[in-house]
């Protein structure tokens, strides 16, 4: 999911305690933890964040995904939508947290006459945040992405992703790097669960545009993570290049 970097007044008033945020950008591929959504091909991407000084604050988001119609040709859900909600705010001097909910959904049109379970996945999440470093957990209240054990049939709700992130300012020509690692443990589907990590340098290209290069990897296994009709292994490692503006 991409939240917007660089605030305006959401009304003419400086004292105004509202700011909303509007981002677009375009990738070479939409990875989430890891793992493609767009069968390896390019993303557009963008949303819109609404931030109060209290430390509230709510946002939709939205991008072209085919993970969903790539394991079943009977679907047609070609977008993700993200809505979520929380707030954050500062513990003691120098430690931050963030707290909320968010909301995948995957407009579309699904079969009536067979069973599919529906992708749609709502999340808690909590956050520390220390210095350049953050450590987010996230915990499924339902399915995750309508995934279930394909032996046993048992859900996978209550599924977590625990994220460690760092961003460094590099202090020349306006770059910055990002380390991440992050594990996807899946309720009662073990073979389901992996790890993925990421490299990235990024540029701050002025005007609210910046631009991204990142290799990612993950040790997830193929015979869960490959798509139905072609056999593609979405989760193998890559270099991702994206562009985006915010305002």
């Amino acid at each position: 999911m991409t939240g917007a970097a660089r605030a305006q007044s959401a009304s003419a008033g400086p004292a105004s305690a509202l700011t909303i945020t509007a981002n677009v950008g375009l990738a070479s591929d939409y990875r989430f933890r890891g793992i493609s959504q767009t069968d390896k091909n390019p993303a557009v991407q963008g949303g819109f964040d609404l931030t109060h000084t209290s430390g509230l604050y709510a946002g939709v988001w939205a991008s072209n995904i085919s993970w969903i119609s790539d394991g079943n040709s009977a679907v047609s859900a070609p977008i993700e939508m993200d809505f979520y909600g929380g707030y954050r705010g500062e513990i003691v001097k120098g430690l931050t947290f963030d707290v909320g909910g968010l909301q995948y959904y995957y407009p579309g049109s699904y079969p009536s006459n067979q069973y599919f379970p529906r992708p749609h996945t709502f999340e808690l999440y909590a956050q520390l945040g220390y210095g350049p470093f953050t450590l987010k957990y996230s915990n499924s209240l339902t399915r995750l992405f309508g995934l279930v054990n394909p032996v046993t049939g048992a859900s996978t709700t209550n599924s977590g992703y625990l994220d460690l992130t760092g961003n460094f300012d590099l202090g020349w020509w306006g770059l910055s790097a990002t380390g991440h690692v992050g594990h996807q443990f899946v309720h009662n589907y073990s073979q389901a669960s992996y790890t993925d990590w990421k490299i990235a340098l990024n540029k701050d290209l002025g005007k609210g545009f910046s631009a991204s290069l990142a290799y990612i990897d993950t040790n997830a296994k193929k015979s869960v993570y490959s798509a139905a009709n072609n056999g593609r292994f979405l989760g193998g490692a890559t270099v991702v290049a994206s562009i985006t503006r915010t305002f």
